[in-house]
């Protein structure tokens, strides 16, 4: 009883940290992995049963992982950066001033029988964060006026910040030697800001709720989704696995209803992944996984910006930040260099969601991440505790394209860049029991 109380105040702690923090990611704002172990082999681990988080990522694993606690934090950094110009000259360019943000997590994994386990991991999504602070483009106002803005042209520091938390439960049971299937109920909470978007406010008729559309301070929302797992061992050297998520419809956010599409709608897209793991050697086991994230399929995500032109934002076809469907491949090492250190290498590619037309929205959201290079190492300890390291580097991308306000005047010159690149690095401490 005392075992389970620490625990439930260790993940209760956990998850007010993950609520206070501004969690980014790297597969548009999906993490490239959960927990350390798979962060270092590129995501890829939906076949590969190592520590708590891979039952998060595949609940189906749960009985071959066994009795496990696992805690980490990841110290994310990413570079963002905006600029316009007009006819080359320059009209202003920005730096998302935030760079870096501690990330924890937690997950524990039990058996309670020889075919079944149970656990408990606590995570989070982001990716849909920046602040631009000053006036530092130009503009004009609805009568021709000039003047300096910020870099969607409203009067005040700029951006967005969306934090999701999960902690979800999960079972797994093994009917036989060779399969295993699992559930995991996920219980999601999430908040959102934003500021400096008063240019969109102030234009007459082009919000369905103009006083629900920026600086109302945050607001949050709730929601409840599940997740299955399979996993099969094919022979003693190939296990499969694999799990989907259907789309989280989550509660509102009221105080965006003239923001976001649906009166502010903000569900979290359906996610699949399929995977395989191959044991190499006694040393060397490799692993490769392919996900598929359906942003498209959440109007306030997926509906493009040249919506504003036909419909009021907020309303059901209202204007979206246009990403679209993404395919990602994950494939992964890990060599086990002695009987107290494990390497491991990765690389993760993905599809930027972002297209050139929707560049001026994604100014707020500039997930345009593609590849992911990972590192990292486990070392065992006498008590046979873990500590883990994972390295990730993302190269700069970046989009450009006409301008929003160039399409509000009739004008291909006026031109926006998003930019964006992203380090990662997180220690995590496991132990078996």
């Amino acid at each position: 009883m005392k075992k389970t109380n620490h625990l439930s105040k260790l993940s209760v702690a956990v998850a007010a940290t993950l609520v206070a923090s501004s969690a980014f990611a790297t597969n548009g704002y999906f993490p490239h992995g959960l927990g350390m172990k798979m962060k270092g082999m590129g995501g890829a681990g939906v076949a590969l049963a190592q520590d708590g988080f891979s039952v998060a990522h595949n609940p189906a694993l749960g009985v071959d992982v066994g009795n496990s606690l696992a805690m980490g934090v990841d110290f994310f950094s990413p570079d963002r950066s905006t600029s316009r110009t007009m006819s080359g000259m320059s009209m202003g360019s920005v730096k998302s001033s935030e760079r870096v943000f501690p990330i924890p997590e937690f997950a524990y994994n039990t058996k309670v029988s020889d075919k079944m386990a149970v656990g408990l991991a606590v995570y989070a999504n982001g990716g849909m964060n920046t602040t631009y602070k000053g006036m530092t483009h130009g503009c004009q106002d609805m009568s021709g006026n000039a003047y300096y803005g910020n870099a969607v042209c409203g009067t005040s520091n700029l951006g967005v910040d969306l934090a999701q938390l999960t902690i979800s439960p999960t079972i797994s049971y093994k009917p036989n030697d060779r399969v295993s299937v699992g559930v995991a109920p996920m219980f999601v909470y999430q908040r959102f800001e934003a500021v400096g978007l008063q240019a969109f406010q102030g234009m007459p008729g082009a919000s369905s709720n103009p006083d629900a559309l920026t600086n109302t301070g945050y607001d949050s929302s709730q929601g409840l989704g599940i997740r299955f797992g399979f996993a099969a061992t094919l022979n003693d050297k190939v296990n499969v696995g694999a799990s989907f998520t259907p789309k989280i419809n989550m509660s509102k956010f009221k105080s965006y209803a003239g923001l976001f599409a649906g009166e502010g709608d903000f569900d979290i897209p359906s996610s699949s992944n399929l995977g395989a793991a191959f044991k190499a050697s006694d040393k060397l086991t490799l692993a490769a996984d392919y996900s598929r994230i359906g942003y498209s399929k959440v109007p306030s995500i997926g509906n493009p910006m040249s919506n504003f032109f036909t419909s009021q934002m907020g309303t059901a076809t209202g204007a979206g930040f246009g990403w679209k469907d993404i395919n990602v491949i994950k494939i992964g090492a890990e060599w086990k260099h002695s009987a107290t250190t494990t390497l491991r290498a990765g690389f993760n590619k993905g599809q930027n969601p972002i297209s050139g037309a929707n560049v001026t929205i994604n100014i707020l959201a500039p997930g345009v991440m593609t590849k992911h290079y990972t590192f990292g190492a486990t070392h065992t300890m006498a008590d046979k505790s873990e500590w883990t390291w994972a390295f990730m580097y993302a190269p700069s991308v970046s989009v450009t394209d006409t301008s929003f306000f160039g399409a509000m005047t009739g004008t291909t010159a006026i031109s926006d860049q998003i930019q964006m690149k992203q380090y990662s690095l997180g220690v995590q401490y496991s132990k078996k029991f």
